[in-house]
């Protein structure tokens, strides 16, 4: 995941109304922006300020070259932990989300997380930089840049509810120089998003988080560390996963994994967090600087 690099980043696109196709809707209160929000951090973390919740999500990477078939690159999976608290103070249900994430690239056949890759276009192994973005943070408030209340494109059909967001990433490369409106090397990628649930968890006033499910589809230009240069085509990622009930249920290789090499991602960022955001794409230039 890039830009703001997590599977919120939905919220960015929130511009649909809620759409009722079943009776079962009279029982989810979205006529507010009050309710919505409520909803959306339901959905996205927990209306307990601090509470972490852990996201996990797993599949696999694809290429796309003209005039050859797509090949499987790497599994992936990937996690990501995070809370919620109060926007600056709001009390109009404004909320922040301070989160942070990994996300690992494993040998299709043992599911091993890689240390290095053979290039089957270069023949060339190259070392591998897995995806480790700390912060990924969010502020979700109940007006929006624009001006505009805050909106959800949530779905209710029945006792399920659903929706889904596409969102286009074109803007200034970190890898790149100076001259890139001249000859382009601009970063340009697409996420779309999908997330799934059940009415009753979400309506329901005792409950803190709502049950839900995701699938996250990723295209983008060739990854950095895969020395692809200016080849034609890209690579996309096919994905589903869930939010967790406990850090524990996490698959237990993946979980041994994050514990024994990423130990700061047990735990979500502090809900004061001033840095920036971290994208697979900055992260890439911190673990591999260039030698002048």
């Amino acid at each position: 995941m890039t830009r703001l690099s997590s599977l919120s980043a939905w919220l960015l696109g929130c511009v649909a109304a809620v759409v009722a196709l079943g009776a079962v809707a009279a029982e989810l209160k979205l006529d507010t922006v009050q309710d919505r929000l409520v909803a959306a951090r339901k959905i996205q973390c927990s209306t307990r300020d601090g509470e972490a919740i852990v996201w996990y999500w797993n599949g696999h990477a694809y290429s796309r070259v003209p005039g050859e078939p797509d090949r499987q690159l790497f599994a992936v999976e990937g996690m990501n932990i995070r809370q919620c608290g109060p926007l600056d103070g709001a009390t109009d249900g404004s909320f922040k989300m301070t989160t942070r994430e990994v996300l690992l690239y494993e040998d299709p056949q043992t599911g091993k997380a890689l240390d290095t890759w053979k290039n089957p276009w270069t023949g060339k192994e190259v070392k591998v930089v897995h995806v480790a973005n700390d912060p990924v943070n969010q502020r979700i408030a109940a007006v929006g840049r624009d001006g505009k209340p805050f909106n959800m494109p949530l779905v209710v059909n029945g006792d399920q509810w659903w929706m889904t967001a596409t969102i286009p990433l074109f803007y200034r490369n970190p890898l790149a120089g100076d001259y890139q409106q001249y000859i382009g090397g601009a970063y340009h990628a697409t996420e779309m998003f999908n997330d799934f649930g059940d009415v009753a968890s979400l309506a329901n006033p005792k409950a803190r988080t709502a049950k839900n499910t995701i699938g996250w589809v990723r295209l983008s230009s060739w990854l950095p560390w895969m020395e692809m240069g200016d080849r034609a085509g890209l690579i996309y990622f096919s994905t589903a996963g869930a939010k967790l009930e406990r850090w524990e249920d996490m698959p237990a290789s993946f979980r041994a994994e994050i514990e024994a090499n990423y130990p700061l991602y047990r735990n979500p960022p502090p809900l004061d967090d001033p840095r920036p955001n971290e994208t697979s794409w900055t992260y890439f230039k911190k673990m591999v600087p260039v030698t002048p």
